[in-house]
């Protein structure tokens, strides 16, 4: 909790932060094994295609389910089926529905649209109302309070069995900083985990820049959630490496990802010692920041070697020797700044586009190999590199959200294990923002 927050809900800041328009950031529910998924009922409502999906999912995470709103309850999670909707005088259901109910959403609250992808509708009035939902769900992302987000959920024709994992995370406490996002959900080979909460047993994971920030956070969750985690970060690292290696029970290996020979060193490692790879996060990423007119070359080049040009050659190792195995997963880590730009940041923009752009050649290769590509998009995160920028850029970051803070590197980590997850199948080619919905981007 940064220092502003403290101040504000403090006693005295309770007082005076209303009084002055300024912002109040609630503290956000996050996970913690062994808690219950929803501290509430979901209420449920809608219907067509997906609702018996949804219920099925609220029951399975031991949620009390509501088919009705009760004066006076509190809901933790709303969802509300909208495959239904097939032209725009239909979308008064959306009014409808939520008007009455959207004030009792509880604090971290979670409202999810379930819809059906646009792009597959072969009538005209059903894509126009289904692209709708979308300028829905972002706004009410804006108007919730105390924590709360709205997601938007496409679900492909044939892939109502693949939504589990992605409700499952949507209405918990993992999805803490993910807000006003579309995921879009595509049929596919679903392998459902014996266990929930170790979806990653017997797995192997590949963390790049896993010594610090995002990338450690990241070995700590995939190596939570039951993966051997393979930590890899840079020579000059390696005390820093170790020691989130041995955190998380996994194993250390120091290479720059950036020399000739790195990725034949990389996949020789990975064969030799784990017979190949389940999940590779390309989290390693350097800045380098400069207006373009005082960019050199080399500022240039060093940027896109570490943030783009490795992760593409290390894949093309990875599917040259068939290194990474059936139903397989690639995690990028992109940034807003990829989706919105940034002064002084004309190479780390590129290359993070370039990680989207990476995500949408790549997903029907690994659609045929059993596995899926994804990307996570971070916001302000609280890191040692966020702490170096000066004071009022890194509070404006911390404010220009619908949560009104920083997120943490815990929340990247859980977008990126949702991915990772065997029963996430049907989640590929997403970009999902991890940024208490930016007013930045899209």
């Amino acid at each position: 909790m940064d220092r502003y927050q403290k101040f504000a809900t403090s006693t005295l800041g309770r007082r005076v932060v209303p009084r002055l328009g300024l912002p109040t950031p609630h503290q956000l529910r996050r996970y913690a094994p062994g808690t219950p998924a929803l501290d509430g009922p979901v209420l449920l409502g809608g219907g067509e295609r997906l609702t018996r999906t949804a219920a099925g999912v609220c029951e399975a995470i031991g949620a009390d389910v509501h088919a009705a709103p009760v004066e006076g309850q509190r809901y933790a999670a709303v969802v509300f089926d909208a495959t239904g909707i097939t032209d725009s005088t239909k979308l008064r259901a959306l009014h409808d529905f939520f008007h009455p109910v959207i004030r009792s959403v509880g604090a971290s609250g979670r409202v999810v649209v379930l819809g059906s992808p646009p792009a597959e509708q072969t009538d005209a009035r059903t894509r126009v109302a289904q692209r709708a939902l979308e300028g829905f769900t972002r706004s009410v992302g804006k108007e919730l309070k105390r924590g709360a987000t709205s997601q938007l959920v496409l679900v492909g024709e044939g892939a109502e069995g693949e939504v589990e994992s992605t409700l499952r995370f949507l209405l918990s406490a993992r999805s803490a900083y993910v807000s006003g996002q579309v995921v879009r959900i595509g049929p596919a080979p679903v392998s459902e985990p014996a266990d929930w909460e170790h979806p990653l047993a017997g797995k192997v994971a590949l963390v790049t820049g896993a010594s610090r920030g995002i990338g450690a956070a990241t070995a700590e969750v995939l190596g939570r959630d039951g993966a051997h985690v393979v930590c890899l970060d840079v020579p000059a690292r390696g005390g820093e490496l170790s020691e989130v290696a041995n955190r998380v029970g996994g194993s250390s290996f120091q290479l720059d990802v950036t020399a000739a020979d790195a990725p034949k060193k990389l996949v020789d490692h990975l064969l030799q010692r784990h017979g190949g790879v389940d999940v590779v996060v390309h989290n390693a990423g350097i800045t380098r920041d400069k207006t373009l007119g005082r960019m050199d070359a080399a500022l240039w080049d060093a940027v896109v070697a570490v943030n783009l040009s490795s992760q593409e050659r290390i894949n093309d190792e990875l599917f040259g020797r068939d290194a990474l195995r059936p139903g397989g997963r690639i995690v990028g880590v992109s940034s807003i700044s990829g989706i919105a730009g940034n002064a002084g940041q004309t190479n780390y923009a590129t290359t993070k586009a370039g990680v989207i752009g990476m995500v949408d050649a790549l997903a029907g290769e690994l659609a045929s190999r059993g596995g899926t590509i994804n990307a996570v998009a971070p916001g302000f995160i609280e890191t040692r590199m966020t702490a170096a920028v000066p004071l009022l850029v890194r509070e404006a970051g911390r404010r220009m959200n619908s949560t009104s803070q920083g997120g943490l590197p815990v929340d990247v980590a859980e977008t990126v294990a949702w991915f990772a997850n065997p029963a996430s199948a049907g989640v590929n080619g997403n970009v999902v923002r991890v940024c208490g919905q930016s007013l930045l981007g899209a």
